[in-house]
């Protein structure tokens, strides 16, 4: 088939007519209602849906992270679900400021059951839907407007009745016109009129919920904020209903829809951890709340331990969390390449100038929250591949090992890393980049071995340093005496006296790893070449001056390798 045959039969869909519309210029600046439909929408989609204990192990997930509107079963559905619900309340499982939302559709007999099964809960909330399509109306239900506005009136009646006989619960309505975004909105509309006035008890402290859902994703995500803000400005009572939103992911926009249609006036939110749902989806709860978080909203969840919700959500369902995931994913903070390796490890190091320069709030190079705010390590944003430059090397041992290259250094430890990832072909674990740094410039092989170094004031002159050096040449002990104006000024003296020539040292970097009688100097030692090259030894001891000698040994053993290949 030809693609412009294939092309034909998919039309733009028409633009909604809202020429005034306000959306645009808003700014969302507070947390929507979150409401979790995980146990129901997300747990119907699942390969192997959750027994029993898992569903309560998960309820209890979504409890601890704040959560206060959960979807907990479709109860007509199965007795499995309605036997979760009654476990929920007659084992004392839901928290005092949860409400738990049962799914129902608007038939006498499966209203009946879900409001049996929600019988003595303390907060519920009864979720009628019904499809308003046209698509739906006609070919699914065979069903006119007029007898869909009927249907869901004497449904929403009968549940009213029902919550009138459970005084000591607060019962609250959802209803759902589904297929929202194929609907016609003045229908749309008129139901959810007629639906209100049939509901008679909504007031502002209790409002009816309207869900107006993208149950299949066909629009862009600006018709949907369009669709929203129109049904906001229209609605008679707007201030005694609360306009949820339910965002299926199916042309992977959902998370846009959403936002978009919070700044168009919708109040609630309804979605999934990690978006879980039908075919490709519900909007990711856990992507939509880190966005606002990570714009000064206080969202009223918590995802500070976002890679222990990740492995409990997978364990139970079965399903991973895709790598690139935003926040959760393992490869959501980290960086591979060189430059922008670098690129984090100068900002990271730079962090507390940013707040001065651009402004309050956090500004790190290509994060854009702390990783920390959702337990992620900072050890973990840089991960070492042949792409990766200096910056993500130094990053590595700094932080894993608490080694402070010096920037002259970086390039050579770089290309001893960057040798063993061409070779190896695989990424290289931050034990082999600390391996390649012992190996190659703390231990590397050659002809000379220290075997002790005794430096010591003159009696005259205490800045001058007699230094008495025993080192082994290829085996041999050889012994040297010789003087400086410091011990390393000594030592190369020395050194030069048993052969080992070519070579200067001005200065060098030093540190300290650890603190008190277990701390340890590590110095950086350049050797300035006789051909004006450079080469670096690193070495470690209890004494600095001790730590540089061994330094020194490592970079005449790395210059004596280099003239022999």
């Amino acid at each position: 088939m030809a693609a412009h045959t294939k092309v034909s039969k998919y039309v733009v869909p028409p633009m909604i007519d809202l020429p005034d519309r306000q959306w645009p210029s808003k700014v969302i600046t507070k947390s929507p209602i979150w409401c979790s439909v995980d146990l129901r929408d997300g747990n119907q989609a699942l390969p192997c849906p959750l027994n029993p204990a898992q569903k309560l192990e998960y309820f209890r997930l979504l409890c601890n992270i704040g959560l206060k509107h959960i979807e907990v079963a479709f109860p007509s559905a199965s007795q499995d679900d309605f036997d979760f619900v009654r476990r929920l309340i007659e084992e004392d499982h839901i928290p005092g400021d949860v409400f738990i939302m049962g799914l129902t559709q608007c038939r006498p007999h499966l209203i009946e059951r879900t409001l049996g099964s929600i019988a003595g809960a303390h907060r519920a909330i009864v979720h009628a839907y019904l499809a308003t399509s046209e698509l739906h109306m006609q070919q699914v239900f065979a069903l006119d407007r007029k007898a869909t506005i009927k249907m869901a009136a004497d449904s929403v009646k009968q549940i009213r009745e029902l919550a009138d006989t459970m005084p000591d619960s607060d019962i609250r309505l959802e209803f759902s016109p589904e297929e929202y975004t194929d609907t016609d909105l003045p229908f749309a509309l008129e139901l959810c009129e007629t639906v209100f006035e049939q509901w008679g008890k909504a007031t502002k402290a209790q409002p009816l919920i309207f869900n107006l859902p993208a149950t299949v994703e066909r629009r862009p995500p600006n018709h949907y904020a369009d669709m929203i803000e129109w049904f906001c400005r229209r609605f008679s009572a707007r201030d005694k209903i609360a306009v949820s939103l339910h965002s299926h992911n199916d042309q992977g926009m959902a998370v846009a829809a959403t936002e978009l249609a919070l700044m168009a006036g919708a109040d609630r939110v309804e979605g999934t951890l990690f978006g879980h749902g039908e075919r490709t989806g519900n909007v990711d709860l856990v992507v939509i709340a880190n966005n606002l978080f990570s714009r000064g909203i206080d969202t009223g969840l918590d995802f500070s331990d976002l890679e222990g919700i990740a492995a409990t959500v997978e364990r139970l369902t079965g399903m991973s969390v895709y790598y690139r995931q935003p926040y959760a994913g393992e490869y959501a903070f980290t960086a591979f390449s060189g430059s922008h390796q670098d690129a984090i490890n100068k900002g990271m190091h730079k962090l507390g100038e940013a707040g001065e320069k651009f402004g309050a709030g956090w500004k790190v190079p290509y994060l854009h929250i702390d990783p920390t705010d959702v337990g992620r390590r900072y050890e973990g944003l840089i991960r070492i591949t042949s792409q990766s430059g200096k910056g993500g090397i130094a990053w590595v041992l700094e932080r894993e090992y608490g080694l402070e290259l010096p920037k002259a250094m970086q390039p050579e430890v770089r290309d001893a890393v960057q040798s063993l990832a061409e070779k190896t072909g695989r990424e290289i674990t931050s034990s082999e980049v600390h391996d390649v740094f012992r190996s190659e410039f703390v231990n590397p092989e050659g002809p000379y071995e220290l075997v002790g170094y005794w430096p010591r004031p003159d009696d005259a002159d205490p800045t001058q340093i007699h230094g008495e050096l025993r080192v082994k040449v290829n085996g041999a002990e050889k012994t040297a005496a010789a003087d400086g104006n410091g011990p390393i000024s000594a030592f190369v003296h020395g050194m030069h006296k048993l052969g080992a020539t070519g070579f200067t040292v001005d200065d060098y970097h030093e540190q300290a790893i650890g603190k008190g009688a277990d701390a340890q100097a590590v110095a950086y030692v350049p050797l300035k070449l006789d051909d004006n090259g450079v080469i670096f030894g690193v070495g470690t001891d209890t004494n600095i001056d001790q730590a540089a000698v061994r330094a020194i040994i490592a970079g005449v053993n790395r210059m004596a390798t280099r003239k022999n290949q």
